[in-house]
């Protein structure tokens, strides 16, 4: 049977969208280590491997715990964003603020009664480990995920901006009906298909929709939680957004000159004011003007997500470049 979450009128009221870049930090680190086999971040994962080679990472008590080879990891290293964006502290700290009693039993539940070593010192003193596991993470994200970060942010922001437009614009019947092929949501049943764990009925302390770049294609659901029940699924736009710049046309350039012809190209995939500024080497006052025109002109849209704008090369521009995403 697939696993099968019932959403009243009130857990409905309470869905909300976020993202983590803790998430985003174990995600990746979990890419790096095949936990997914060959990813489509083949670029990303490359540059990592480089980093990693040149100055290794001391990852000895994290590791055991998200790269076991088992089919799930201990959920307390990913407590539920508890707002639309957290920063990574923020997350680190509501990691290390789980019980010790709700560390080892969600370690008993993983792992078993034969643990591996680094499981057994952390059910054994889990406030000291907590903090050791906490401080790899955070050298992890910084060294990995940091440099990617605006890149990465902007496909996370376009993603929530479009999923809040759905909402709006159809409930929760549009809002789920595209998150992801193998979920479906029918008469107040939200159910993901594959996952074959037993059904606990309503979801723990509401819902979390959070999207996820360095993830795999497939939609995870968190279940035993200190904090929320978090779906965690694919954002829109992953596909381009290691992809090489291309040149554009040399027909498109004469129409609208260099440079906004190469932000059409590189906006295949989301990007901010900020980040465009630094990947292009521009002034950030720069890439807004020929964002003005390009969006006047209908071929780049933007979507707001709290204080930044996700701007995106509409299907006109696409059509314009000649090339699908």
């Amino acid at each position: 049977m697939p696993l099968t979450l019932e959403l009243s009128v009130g857990d409905l009221a309470g869905v909300r969208l976020a993202i983590s870049p803790l998430s985003e930090t174990i995600s990746g680190l979990q890419t790096l280590g095949r936990s997914w086999g060959r990813s489509r971040h083949e670029p990303w994962t490359q540059w990592a491997a480089r980093q990693l080679a040149a100055r290794p990472l001391d990852l000895s008590r994290t590791w055991p715990l998200i790269a076991s080879g088992l089919p799930r990891w201990p959920q307390f290293l990913l407590p539920a964003p508890a707002k639309a964006v957290t920063t990574i502290d923020e997350a680190l700290a509501a990691m290390r603020a789980t019980a010790p009693d709700q560390v080892r039993g969600s370690l008993e539940r993983v792992f078993g009664s034969r643990p591996p070593s680094a499981v057994r010192q952390l059910a054994a003193d889990p406030v000291s480990g907590m903090r050791a596991v906490a401080t790899e993470l955070r050298e992890a994200h910084d060294r990995l995920i940091a440099p990617h970060w605006e890149r990465i942010r902007a496909v996370l922001d376009a993603d929530v901006a479009y999923r809040a437009r759905r909402w709006a614009e159809g409930g929760a019947s549009r809002l789920f009906a595209d998150l992801h092929g193998e979920l479906t949501w029918q008469d107040g049943r939200l159910t993901l298909e594959g996952d074959n764990r037993p059904s606990p009925g309503r979801p723990a302390g509401g819902l979390v929709l959070s999207p996820l770049v360095l993830g795999p294609p497939v939609v995870l659901i968190k279940l035993n939680t200190t904090t929320q029940t978090t779906v965690r699924y694919p954002a829109r736009g992953v596909g381009a957004l290691w992809t090489e710049r291309r040149p554009a046309a040399g027909n498109v350039v004469r129409l609208l000159g260099c440079r906004r012809a190469e932000l059409l190209e590189v906006l295949r995939a989301p990007g901010t004011v900020t980040g465009l500024a630094e990947r292009m080497r521009v002034s950030p006052s720069a890439v807004s003007q020929h964002l003005r025109v390009l969006r006047e002109s209908g071929l780049v849209t933007g979507e707001r997500a709290g204080r930044t704008v996700a701007y995106r090369t509409t299907e006109e521009g696409l059509r314009l470049l000649g090339g699908g995403r």
